[in-house]
């Protein structure tokens, strides 16, 4: 966006406090009082205004917009919301958002796409993006060290290894679906002793999630059948080219959630060559080039007002046995279906023509 002329700044609602700061030359503004920083929105933009006098005013949100509550982003001229849509149909609190006369709603999935223009509402579309370092990857590189990332995971060369890449936050529900994932891995490592189930996440109520080593136990996952990404690195720095050599070490990833808006992990994955389990619900099968979608059934999500969905355990015990019948090693077919969301190559065929049309 700065590299095609755009003056851009950034309105942080987590991680930057009391002050502003400039990051690589883009000016980010800290976080309001409010939990998502709604409540400084329009004075963002009003100031961001009188600082570029000669542009067009355009606010891009990139959040669940149901948490826009605040009056003052009425009065915002321009909104483009890249919104997620996790469930269906649409929730009510996200359709009334798109369908305000501020907001020009841009869906990230062709999933959220349908379930808008099903309600009426016209939308642009831009999928979600990955980097170039998202790719078959060897070893992990920490300056010029190079290790096996099978050795950071702390599996052997032969385990099967089934990653999870979620993040353990809400417990009710709870979205990412980690009681059933893990309870059908239990099933099938009771079958397959060299399987191993990876967690990158965090496995502790810390983000207002659920106690996962519990569950493990209520599970009765095996201790030398799980490992967890160490903590201390998963809450510091873990460079991006060190997660796709973990992707690349794994032999499946396993993200079979309640409701997905995009689902980056699952593009990430087979970026990478590895192949993904998923849930046949929202945005989850459209991003599936190589791997499986598993069944359920709708599961009601009072909190807003629509549906989710609960995976079937023998479901996934299914999906898991086909991967580990597949070819071990990256799959082509992952790779080349991935390559469609290159963050370059989305950015020329979608954002730019989008920012076009709304600064016209």
């Amino acid at each position: 966006m700065v590299t095609d002329g755009h003056a851009v700044s950034v309105a942080t609602n987590y991680g930057l406090e009391g002050a502003g700061l400039a990051i690589d030359g883009v000016w980010c503004y800290p976080r309001g009082h409010a939990p998502y920083s709604d409540d400084v929105l329009h004075a963002y933009s009003d100031h961001w205004s009188k600082q570029h006098p000669d542009k067009s005013s355009i606010v891009v949100t990139l959040y669940d917009v149901w948490v826009y509550q605040a009056k003052g982003v009425a009065s915002i001229p321009r909104i483009l919301s890249w919104v997620p849509i996790d469930h269906q149909p649409c929730p009510p609190q996200v359709l009334a958002w798109c369908e305000r006369d501020n907001v020009t709603p841009i869906a990230m999935s062709v999933f959220g796409k349908r379930m808008l223009e099903q309600e009426g509402v016209a939308c642009e579309y831009a999928p979600h993006a990955i980097e170039r370092v998202f790719r078959p990857t060897t070893y992990a590189e920490f300056g010029s060290e190079k290790v096996n990332p099978r050795r950071l995971m702390g599996v052997s060369d032969d385990a099967f290894v089934v990653m999870m890449n979620a993040a353990n936050k809400g417990h009710a529900p709870v979205r990412k679906a980690f009681g059933e994932a893990m309870l059908a891995f239990s099933i099938f490592a009771s079958k397959h002793p060299d399987a191993v189930l990876y967690l990158h996440t965090d496995k502790s109520v810390g983000y207002g999630g659920i106690d996962l080593e519990a569950l493990r136990l209520g599970c009765s996952i095996k201790p030398d059948q799980i490992r967890f990404v160490d903590q201390f690195a998963y809450r510091t720095d873990i460079p991006d080219q060190v997660l796709a050599a973990v992707y690349s070490a794994s032999d499946v990833l396993l993200a079979p959630s309640r409701g997905e808006g995009f689902g980056i992990p699952v593009v990430e994955a087979q970026a990478c060559g590895t192949r993904v389990i998923v849930s046949n619900w929202t945005a989850q099968p459209e991003l599936v080039g190589d791997g499986w979608c598993v069944e359920g059934q709708p599961e009601w999500d009072p909190h807003q007002g629509s549906w989710f969905f609960s995976p079937n355990v023998a479901e996934i015990i299914n999906a898991l046995e086909a991967a580990y019948a597949a070819p071990r090693g990256p799959s082509k077919k992952a790779i080349e279906f991935a390559a469609a969301y290159d963050a370059d190559r989305v950015y020329a065929e979608h954002w730019r023509p989008i920012l076009e049309r709304a600064a016209a």
